[in-house]
């Protein structure tokens, strides 16, 4: 027999496959769209450190450390995961690089929290474009040699003499094929707020309820808006994120930047029911092997009360 919320639940569905029967074609692709995830057990913070916060040391001519001295400093600082972001790996990384990566992180007690990489799918038909989704296609394989369960991407932007609404369909088409692939390897892939057809929450929600995918969701990226209202805008995206990167600073239009409002991220997390990563994404000028323990134990104390 179902329970209360089970019933309700089954009730709604119902009815929204009824609505969704009765509507004409054109329509039924928008009844579909992507619901907010369905999450159970409270709110639960897990936390992880981006590659991406120490690329002054992971690149140039002689790089300071490698990706396998990146993931130590991630197990030194008492972290769950590490997220190796796909710009440190060599250009064709061998399956024995990734296995070697795998069970260092095991070894060490973290998962690969993600992995990132860097795309524009709204390049039209022709070489650009299928270099672009065939790059995604490849490392949705390495996230699965890694076990990392999912990958940030990009949407991409507007190029010259290219509507917005023709970019748009690009992308929703980019994304749908390179999750078809993905859902085949168990890798989510999540749309990061980042500019272009991202900049603003309506943007990102547009794309978020366009594409239909299960392997879809958002990289919620707490420092990349650049609106009248960064945090209310986040909230909008919230329910949908299967990941989170925190950035210390946030900037409002028009704006200074300030320290980001840890305690105020978490609420919002928490009033979603986020359940996962919590990813550290340091672009200040500091050391971040000085900054970034520091940083991250602010984080676990305003976040740890809610989850």
């Amino acid at each position: 027999m179902l329970g209360t919320s089970s019933r309700r639940r089954w009730l709604r569905n119902a009815a929204l496959l009824a609505v969704g029967a009765a509507l004409p074609a054109r329509l039924q692709r928008i009844a579909s769209a992507i619901e907010p995830l369905e999450r159970a057990g409270g709110a639960k913070f897990k936390f992880s450190l981006a590659a991406y916060s120490y690329r002054d040391l992971l690149t140039g001519d002689s790089p300071k450390l490698t990706l396998e001295d990146f993931i130590r400093d991630c197990a030194t600082m008492g972290l769950e995961g590490t997220e190796l972001t796909s710009y440190y790996f060599p250009p064709e990384p061998s399956n024995e690089y990734l296995a070697k990566l795998k069970r260092l992180a095991f070894e060490l007690g973290l998962d690969v929290s993600g992995t990132a990489v860097g795309n524009d799918f709204c390049h039209p038909p022709g070489v650009a474009r299928d270099q672009e989704i065939n790059g995604v296609k490849q490392w949705i394989g390495h996230a699965a040699a890694l076990d990392a369960p999912v990958i940030r991407i990009f949407s991409g932007n507007a190029k010259e003499n290219q509507s917005v609404e023709a970019a748009h369909r690009l992308a929703v088409a980019g994304i749908e094929e390179c999750c078809a692939v993905a859902g085949e390897h168990g890798v989510m892939l999540a749309l990061e707020n980042h500019g272009g057809l991202t900049e603003t929450a309506d943007g990102m929600l547009k794309l978020v309820h366009d594409v239909q995918s299960p392997w879809f969701g958002v990289n919620l990226d707490t420092g990349n808006f650049r609106t009248a209202d960064p945090y209310g805008d986040l909230a909008k995206l919230a329910p949908y994120a299967v990941n989170v990167q925190v950035k210390v600073m946030m900037q409002p239009s028009g704006g200074a930047k300030t320290q980001a409002d840890y305690a105020r991220l978490a609420k919002m997390l928490a009033d979603v029911g986020y359940r996962g990563y919590i990813v550290l994404e340091f672009e200040e000028d500091e050391d971040p092997r000085v900054a970034c323990p520091r940083h991250l134990g602010d984080m676990r104390a305003a976040f740890a009360p809610l989850g």
